[in-house]
């Protein structure tokens, strides 16, 4: 199989999907729908469990039923020649494989195939040979120029639900912003694409991908901050946080424009404390092409221009 390049370490090239452990699987089909997701009620493992689509139909995050919400585990897809230099990697970076999935997922992993071990935040990662999910080059940004004479939008009226084209990325908490960039960098291939000293930090995948598939904000430890969904424009970025609102989610932070990745932003707070967030035109980094690696002011880490950063939107909920 064509990897798109080699590099001297071998890499996972995109998120396959993401697992949620959350308190109520309802209030999860009601925030998710609401979002524009498609949602599945699944039954499995003795009780319900949800499956999150995009508009491109792949399965991008399963909700499952437990106590707390919490990260259940971060599955990665990777090319077939590089599996096995890719469990070195992780051997050799300090990786811990020897856990018992079952166990730490309630018996609700998704399968026994592939690599599965603890990062330095004994968070469950997975890793298996798997389809290329993110873009293989930079997508269309969904504003067109319009002429003099002409009018330029839509009546509100005629407004569509917003459905996100894709998962883009998500952000983790970790105590230790550098140890958690270096271990993914050495065991799965990620390369930095830009920090702000140890506050937060922003990696990508060497075989093309969005400026970020993961990131790392500090904190006193572990935990899930938000899942980006990637959306046609700023427009329907706008209009999803309006469809929200609508929908009683009014609490977040939005809309704006970051400065790591560049792309436009609105944020819902979810119903136990993390958030998802419309995200629309985001840096691409093409498989090959360096990207210019900057460490950034603390002022930039967050945005370009937007309203102020609320108080909750820092805190990590799970501590």
């Amino acid at each position: 199989m064509d990897n798109g390049g080699t590099a001297e370490r071998a890499a996972v090239h995109s998120i396959d999907h993401f697992a949620l452990n959350v308190p109520s699987i309802e209030d999860a089909s009601s925030f998710f729908t609401a979002f524009g997701l498609e949602v599945d009620e699944i039954e499995a493992h003795g009780g319900t469990e949800l499956e999150l689509r995009a508009l491109d139909g792949h399965r991008w995050g399963r909700i499952l039923p437990a106590s707390r919400k919490s990260l259940a585990y971060l599955s990665f897809n990777c090319f077939a020649d590089d599996l096995a230099k890719i469990k070195q990697q992780i051997r050799e970076a300090g990786g811990i494989f020897d856990v018992d999935v079952p166990a730490l997922t309630g018996g609700r992993y998704h399968t026994k195939d592939g690599l599965w071990f603890l990062d330095p935040d004994n968070n469950l990662i997975h890793v298996n040979v798997g389809p290329k999910t993110t873009p293989t080059k930079k997508e269309p940004f969904g504003r067109v120029d319009v002429e003099a004479d002409r009018r330029g939008s839509h009546p509100r009226s005629e407004s569509h639900v917003v459905r996100p084209r894709r998962m883009s990325h998500v952000l983790l908490f970790t105590a230790d912003t550098l140890r958690a960039t270096a271990f993914y960098e050495s065991s799965i291939g990620l390369r930095l694409s830009d920090k702000s000293i140890d506050i937060i930090a922003f990696m990508h995948g060497i075989h093309g991908s969005d400026h970020h598939l993961v990131a790392f904000a500090k904190s006193h430890g572990k935990g899930w901050h938000h899942v980006a969904w990637d959306v046609n424009g700023i427009d329907d970025v706008g209009e999803g946080a309006a469809q929200m609102a609508a929908a009683g989610y009014r609490l977040g932070w939005g809309t704006g424009r970051h400065v790591l990745g560049s792309n436009y932003f609105h944020y819902v707070l979810d119903p136990w404390g993390s958030f998802s967030e419309y995200s629309a035109d985001i840096d691409y980094v093409t498989a090959g092409v360096p990207w210019p690696t900057g460490e950034h002011h603390p002022e930039d880490s967050l945005y370009l221009w937007g309203p102020d950063v609320p108080d909750y939107f820092t805190k990590n909920s799970e501590m």
